[in-house]
């Protein structure tokens, strides 16, 4: 098979379903309501977070950092995708590629630590609760965020720049919805194997680590929240972390699926639907923590983070 000799001139083919094409205006329609949805939800939860007094604790600061992440993370990849599905076009230009790839990977990382970061906010309310507002203080609160748009960003710049050092096949076929790491290395000729061990790596590390903090946490919160005497406090002290959990296992289990185990899936079209399960599905499901009241949050006073 042809290598292309210059990487950085051409475009890339994003497949996606055009070997399904009765089923490309269907995926349209639900690909474009669910970015709707995304879009009208995370704005109004950023909106509210600002607007109101009463979120303005840390719980809603690194909500609203979520959300805006979720914005930026279903743009990254959510219009091209349309574009792609509206019509026979399925090209996207090298620069367009590159730029996809840095960021969605940014982002998904990003997310990664920052949900470990909501966990920890989480276990100092219910477990520390005459501590919190000393330890969850304005200072660390951004510190925690930075640490988490940094962290992605830093996972970014080292996965993709690594990926795109590898030299592509001539036709640039790639079997996805969007460039990312798993699809590129398939595309890629010659000898991947220190890329997907690399990757294996740190998607360890972003995402079966991260998991497995956070449920160790839960299990501690899950303790606290049993010595509650009051059914009803039992109740509101859960709901208040479920919608997180929700969030927690649709996200990393997905993107486990799709980062650490591309190889060892046989159907092609999993991994695709997969990958569009965690850059279109999951933003939207963030939603669930906007019906949360702050009283039912952290059962202290309330703090503004900066």
């Amino acid at each position: 098979m042809e290598v292309d000799s210059n990487s950085s001139s051409g475009s890339f083919i994003l497949m996606g379903i055009s070997d399904h094409p009765q089923l490309e205006m269907v995926f349209f329609v639900v690909i474009l309501s669910s970015y709707l949805l995304t879009l009208l939800g995370n704005s109004t939860i950023i909106l509210l977070s600002r607007l109101d007094a009463r979120l303005h604790t840390p719980m809603y600061f690194f909500l609203s950092n979520l959300s805006s992440l979720d914005l930026a993370f279903t743009t990254s990849s959510v219009p091209q995708m349309l574009k792609n599905l509206w019509g026979p076009d399925k090209t996207i230009s090298y620069g367009g590629c590159v730029t996809q790839l840095y960021v969605f990977l940014w982002l998904g990382a990003t997310e990664c630590i920052l949900l470990v970061v909501m966990a920890f906010d989480r276990y100092v309310a219910v477990c520390r609760p005459l501590h919190y507002m000393t330890i969850m203080n304005p200072r660390l609160c951004w510190l925690l965020a930075a640490i988490s748009w940094l962290g992605g960003l830093g996972n970014s710049l080292i996965q993709s720049t690594f990926t795109l050092q590898l030299p592509f096949c001539g036709h640039r076929r790639v079997d996805n919805f969007l460039c990312e790491v798993p699809a590129m290395i398939k595309l890629a000729c010659g000898d991947t194997s220190l890329n997907e061990a690399v990757l294996n790596g740190v998607c360890t590390f972003f995402t079966a680590v991260p998991l497995s903090i956070i449920l160790i946490s839960y299990c501690f919160i899950a303790q606290a929240v049993m010595k509650i005497r009051s059914v009803e406090g039992r109740r509101k002290a859960f709901n208040t972390c479920l919608s997180h959990l929700v969030v927690v296992f649709l996200f990393y289990g997905s993107a486990i699926y799709g980062y650490l185990l591309p190889a060892k899936s046989s159907n092609q079209d999993q991994g695709k639907f997969i990958s569009l399960f965690y850059s279109v599905v999951t933003p939207m499901n963030g939603q669930k923590n906007a019906h949360l009241p702050p009283e039912f949050t952290h059962p202290v006073p309330r703090q503004k983070p900066g």
